[in-house]
């Protein structure tokens, strides 16, 4: 974390609003460790974020958006004077007297050399130039403020979903044109490429048949680097079932690990349905029958495992959504950036 100096006054209300952070962060994921319903719950809202933030700001936004009442839907800094980032943007002002929301966001600046050193000897990574010298890195985290939509007023504004972004796609021509394809989400192939680009092989295949036998999907590692999805089962299903197995590769459950670290296959299963519930739902398909019947029973309350599960399911989740974005306009690229720069 960095810091500045303050007056006295001002540095007890934000040591006051870090101990608050910190309390409340526990308090959440005791929680999420003790009652899988609490899970799923979290895993709708990560939704309706789009996957966004990284756990810390995820349960920051969510402590804060509860405390005023506010469903939390897309935040974005205030902007700058010009009017090219953030609400003005957007044609979009805060109102007089709301309150921001903070996020921890990224400091970064090149760190001397004795800093440097000092990191190495501590075990840290030190991004450094071809010429040796440290380079322009994250240093540390400080709180910013963000505002929600809800918080403003101007223009309409239309949260850049994944599902709207897919549907729109700008021509060569300048043109809007619509995507074409075959599922609900229209995202079926694309999942399959990615899963492909991870150097597996996919199939459709009939129940029973080897390696998939009664299950909606299968991922085969080793020699045989094999998906396999049922083909009888609906489109919407389909779908679902190939994001829960390329989940499944993105978080490494099929990698070769030291012994004594393989991974609970509840915990798998658990980040595995849940990376799958968070796209689809981004994607707008209705997943409401996303089953927690077996989440969070191999966690046994330990906080720690299920910090280590939801900062698993947010990064590769986010990054599976990021793949499935297609390229859009400079305006999406920027909200990006925005969203972006409140990350941890």
């Amino acid at each position: 974390m960095v810091t500045t100096q303050r007056a006295p006054r001002a540095q007890q209300e934000t040591d006051a609003f870090l101990q608050k952070i910190k309390d409340e962060f526990d308090a959440r994921l005791a929680a999420l460790a003790s009652d899988p319903a609490r899970w799923v719950e979290f895993i709708e809202q990560v939704a309706v974020l789009g996957a966004h933030y990284s756990l810390s700001n995820q349960l920051l936004l969510m402590m804060q958006a509860e405390e005023r009442g506010i469903t939390a839907r897309y935040f974005l800094p205030f902007g700058n004077k010009d009017g090219t980032t953030g609400w003005k943007r957007h044609h979009r002002e805060v109102r007089k007297g709301e309150k921001a929301f903070k996020v921890w966001a990224p400091v970064r600046r090149r760190p001397t050399e004795e800093q440097a050193r000092q990191w190495e000897t501590e075990g840290r990574t030190v991004k450094r130039e071809p010429s040796g010298r440290p380079d322009v890195q994250v240093v540390g985290f400080r709180l910013m403020p963000t505002f929600e939509l809800s918080q403003t007023d101007g223009e309409p504004f239309e949260v850049p979903t994944v599902r709207r972004l897919r549907r729109i796609r700008t021509s060569a021509a300048g043109m809007p044109q619509l995507l074409s394809g075959d599922d609900p989400t229209e995202a079926f192939d694309d999942v399959v490429t990615l899963i492909k680009a991870e150097g597996y092989s996919f199939e459709l295949a009939a129940p029973g048949s080897r390696y998939l036998a009664e299950a909606n999907g299968v991922t085969v590692a080793g020699d045989v680097m094999l998906v396999r999805v049922r083909d009888d089962v609906s489109a919407a299903q389909r779908v679902k079932t190939t994001v829960h197995e390329l989940a499944h590769i993105r978080c490494g459950h099929l990698s070769d690990r030291p012994p004594g670290e393989d991974v609970h296959r509840g915990r798998a299963e658990t980040e595995a349905e849940s990376v799958a519930h968070i796209v689809c739902a981004a994607l707008d398909l209705d997943t409401a029958a996303y089953s927690d019947a077996y989440v969070l029973g191999w966690a046994d309350g330990d906080m720690d495992l299920v910090a280590q599960c939801a900062g698993t399911v947010l990064r590769v989740a986010k990054g599976i959504l990021a793949d499935l974005t297609p390229a859009g306009s400079t305006t999406e690229a920027d909200d990006v950036a925005d969203v972006a720069g409140g990350l941890r």
